[in-house]
């Protein structure tokens, strides 16, 4: 099964770490290679921060934009992974490996596939 993994961070304390010297980015190379040589990596990006975000709307049939994200909240999504697993424990295990799993939080979510749509 295929699950996406949507890594939640505040935006404030990620830079304040990474000025400090965290070595988080390592921790994500190392993270990455990892399940890139298991077989559960099937994609992935990191995101630039929610203020360089537009949130795109169309009501009764027009178009309008706003800057930065929809929501004001604490932590902001900063990236995500694309998993293939055999199951959600599976995910689960692989998800709480996230470095960013210590200091935000990972949302894990089962892909859906259409009976239309190749798997």
């Amino acid at each position: 099964m295929k699950y996406l993994c949507l890594i939640y961070q505040n935006e404030e304390t990620s830079a304040r770490n990474a000025q400090q010297g965290v070595p988080m980015s390592q921790e994500y190379f190392a993270f990455t290679q990892e399940i890139q040589k298991s077989g559960h990596m099937l994609g992935g990006n990191a995101l630039q921060p929610a203020n360089t975000a537009t949130t795109v709307r169309v009501r009764d049939g027009k178009v309008s934009t706003t800057d930065g994200p929809f929501a004001e909240t604490k932590e902001q999504l900063g990236g995500y992974y694309l998993l293939e697993a055999t199951d959600l424990n599976d995910a689960i295990k692989v998800a709480a490996r996230i470095p960013g799993a210590r200091t935000g939080s990972i949302e894990v979510r089962p892909i859906m596939v259409f009976s239309n749509q190749p798997s």
